[in-house]
This record gives structure tokens, C-alpha cells and sequence, in this order.
């Protein structure tokens, strides 16, 4: 198992070695962040407005909506392995694949316009979550590639915090296209408004995918070579699923799928909010932009911590503030401003803690040849245990409602992070990158 060491020949080539111990990140980093930035832009003014035009637009029914939904991050989490394998390839072509992603994303937003059937809506949405899929491995392993590995953890926080920022800025672009388009000018075509949105979501779309063709190098760093030879000049998918071999690599993506098996859905989380809160319902969007507010503020802080104390406690600490949001969350009734805005941090922190920390353990815990397949593995993971978790949490409150629900969920997440504490503490076999 490679071992990163930024003083050998892990360290990208095509840095000077005393930049990386200056702390100044590479601009391979500021650019695919730039590139985040827009694209979330793009995608969260679709995302702001696709509920109400299916729901209310189309007709489509809510159960259809949750199920339509659902589907489509499962598609995104099991192409993931796909774009990771591919962009391993060949010694690395992860801006190739990450631009076929990004292509596919902004040539979904303009096919919104003709798409007027549940069908023809549900290929449409598949190619965006195709596109989604493809690109996220290759983007985190030109993040890891570039970067030191005593860095990794400040440079994910800085990609995490504009790929929030582009989060934040996207429903309030959306909300201004839709006033504008549905003004008193507009006419009486209702759906006027949601037709200005996905054309204008497809412009910023396009735009991401030019910064990452002019800014973002073909090839990072050069070619990466683990210390003991040459990289292979083409990975089999049997060699890519071999990493779980590892004993270490085994442990981390163990880790990922058991406590995205208890990390229930931010939709749930904001609606049980909102019960327990009795907060009116024109507040209800503010909940979201609330948590990637505090996500966007202490992300690089939060990296940062994780590389000087180790991503490990930091890791576990941000499992430790979600099961302390659960916890207030089972036990809080009427409406509580203070309480609520604690609970929003805790959510928010959660996120700013192991959302990039885990991206940096498993660049750590991979070889540099295999960079895009070992994030894959991981993330696909988490993500598949999370939509599982989703729909289970649902079942569970239909069936014996939402506080029975959130205990049994809680119990989970507690017995989880124990496990997750156990297998990931400090030994031979611990993943560096948790250390």
C-alpha cells in the first residue's frame, strides 16, 4: 500500500517542494473550485425551483417526486465507480472524464425546456445525475493529486467552502430569474418563469465546463509514481476493486457505509425541524441555506484542524456533533430561536468536518494511481448507505412516526461511531490518512 510522503516522490512533480512547505495551495485547487462554484450555481437554481414545477407545474405526485428522486442519487453514487475506474486509466485522464461530466450536467438544464412528460423528465434527470457521477471521483482526485499530503485537509475544506458558496448564491439566482420572468410583463404562461430558470442554469453550466477546459491542467502534476516503480499504463476494473483487499482501505470504506447508514437525508432533517420548531412555512427555505452557511465558514477551518490534529478525531468529532443535533432534535418541542440556530450550526459543522476530511483520508489511504477509484469507493459507499437510511427513516415514520424514528436512528448513529472509533483507531492497519 502506497504511503504518501511529501517528501518523496508523492509529491506532485510539477511543484517546487518548498512551495508545499509554505502552506500555498496549488491553483489546480482554486480553479476546480471555481469550477464547483459555478456549477452548484447552475445546479441549486434547478434544484430551487424542479419540486414546484412537478408538483405544481406538471402534476406529479409528491410520492412520485420522493421516488423519481431517490432513484436518481442512486444512479449518481453507482456511476461514481465508473468515473473513477475510467480517469485511473491510462495513467490518468480525470480532466477528460470530469469534463464529460460537467458536459453532460450543462447539456441537461436546456433538454428541461422540451422535457414536459414524467418520462422524458426522468431521462433528463438521469443524465444530469450520469454527469454528476462521472465527474465527482476524477474532480477529488485532481484535488489529492495536486496537492501535499500534509495539505489535503485545507485544500478539500477551500474546494468544499466554494462548491457551498456556488450552494448558497444558486436559489437566490433562481428566485430573481423566476420574479423577473413571472413579473407583470411576463404574461400568463405560468411556466414561463421555470423555462427562464433552466435557460439560464444551462448559460452558467457551460460556463463551468470552459474554466475547467482552460484553467484546470490536462494532466496533474505530471505522472504521479508510487515509490516502489512506474505506474501501470492501464488499471483493469479487477485491479481497482482489489483495494478493498486492504486491510486499512477496507476499515475506511467500512467506516463511510456504516454511518451513512444512520445520517438521515437533510429533507428530513429540515422537515423535523420545522414540526418540532412549529416554525411557519415561509421560513422553511432559510433552514438549508442556514447549515451551507455555517458549512461555508468553517470548512477550510475544519480541514485545516484535521491536517495539524489528524482527520481521524476530527472525523469523529463532526459524527459526534450530527449525534448531538439528533439528540436536541428527539427532545426539543415549541419553538426555541436559540435552540434552532445550535442545531443549524451543529448540522452545518457535521458536514464542514467530514464531508472533505474523508476525501483526505482516502487520498492518503490509496495509491496515487489509483486516486479516482479509492474516492469513488468510498463516497459511492456513503452515498448508497445514506439513500438506504433515507428510505428507511421514511418507512419508519410512516409507520410509527417521526420521534420513533429519530430515536431509533440516534441509537444507530451512537452504536456506529462507537464501531467507527474502534476500527479506525490508531494501528498498522489504520488508513494514514485517518491517523
Amino acid at each position: 500500500m502506497y504511503l504518501a510522503d511529501s517528501r518523496n516522490s508523492s509529491a506532485p512533480t510539477g511543484r517546487r517542494r518548498g512551495s508545499f512547505r509554505s502552506g500555498a495551495l496549488p491553483g489546480t485547487v482554486f480553479a476546480l473550485g471555481t469550477v464547483s462554484l459555478i456549477t452548484d450555481v447552475s445546479s441549486e437554481m434547478v434544484t430551487a425551483v424542479l419540486p414546484l414545477y412537478l408538483v405544481a407545474g406538471l402534476g406529479v405526485s409528491p410520492l412520485g417526486f420522493g421516488m423519481l428522486d431517490g432513484t436518481q442519487n442512486g444512479l449518481a453514487a453507482l456511476v461514481r465507480l465508473v468515473g473513477g475506474h475510467i480517469g485511473d486509466r491510462g495513467g490518468g485522464r480525470y480532466r477528460t472524464v470530469a469534463a464529460v461530466g460537467y458536459g453532460l450536467s450543462a447539456l441537461c438544464k436546456p433538454l428541461l425546456l422540451v422535457a414536459n412528460t414524467l418520462p422524458a423528465i426522468l431521462v433528463t434527470l438521469g443524465i444530469d445525475r450520469t454527469g454528476k457521477g462521472l465527474r465527482t471521483a476524477p474532480r477529488d482526485a485532481m484535488i489529492s493529486l495536486s496537492t501535499a499530503p500534509e495539505h489535503r485537509g485545507r485544500a478539500f475544506g477551500v474546494h468544499r467552502a466554494m462548491d457551498t458558496a456556488g450552494a448558497l448564491i444558486g436559489p437566490l439566482v433562481a428566485f430573481g430569474v423566476l420574479d423577473a420572468a413571472q413579473g407583470p410583463l411576463a404574461g400568463t404562461d405560468a411556466n414561463r418563469g421555470y423555462d427562464a430558470v433552466f435557460a439560464v442554469s444551462g448559460c452558467v453550466a457551460l460556463l463551468g465546463l470552459l474554466v475547467l477546459l482552460l484553467f484546470v491542467p490536462r494532466r496533474i502534476g505530471g505522472r504521479m509514481r508510487p515509490a516502489d516503480g512506474p505506474l501501470p499504463t492501464r488499471l483493469r476494473l479487477r485491479d481497482s476493486l482489489a483495494l478493498l483487499k486492504d486491510r486499512g482501505m477496507r476499515r475506511l470504506t467500512s467506516c463511510a457505509f456504516l454511518l451513512g447508514l444512520t445520517t438521515i437525508s437533510d429533507a428530513f432533517v429540515y422537515l423535523l425541524l420545522q414540526r418540532r420548531m412549529d416554525l411557519p412555512v415561509r421560513l422553511f427555505p432559510l433552514l438549508p441555506l442556514a447549515t451551507a452557511a455555517v458549512f461555508l465558514l468553517l470548512a477550510v477551518p475544519a480541514g485545516m484542524l484535521a491536517d495539524r490534529l489528524g482527520r481521524r478525531r476530527v472525523f469523529l468529532v463532526g459524527h459526534a456533533a450530527l449525534l448531538t443535533m439528533y439528540g436536541l432534535l428527539s427532545t426539543t418541542s415549541g419553538a426555541q430561536t436559540g435552540l434552532l440556530i445550535v442545531m443549524l450550526v451543529l448540522h452545518g459543522f457535521f458536514y464542514a468536518a467530514t464531508d472533505g476530511v474523508l476525501a483526505a483520508a482516502t487520498a492518503e489511504a490509496v495509491p496515487p494511481e489509483q486516486q479516482g477509484t479509492g474516492m469513488a469507493l468510498v463516497g459511492s459507499g456513503q452515498a448508497l448507505a445514506r439513500f438506504v437510511c433515507s428510505l428507511t427513516f421514511g418507512a419508519l415514520w410512516t409507520a410509527w412516526g417521526d420521534r420513533a424514528a429519530l430515536a431509533l436512528v440516534t441509537i444507530g448513529l451512537v452504536v456506529c461511531t462507537v464501531i467507527a472509533a474502534a476500527l479506525l483507531r490508531p494501528s498498522s492497519a489504520t488508513p494514514q490518512g485517518l491517523e
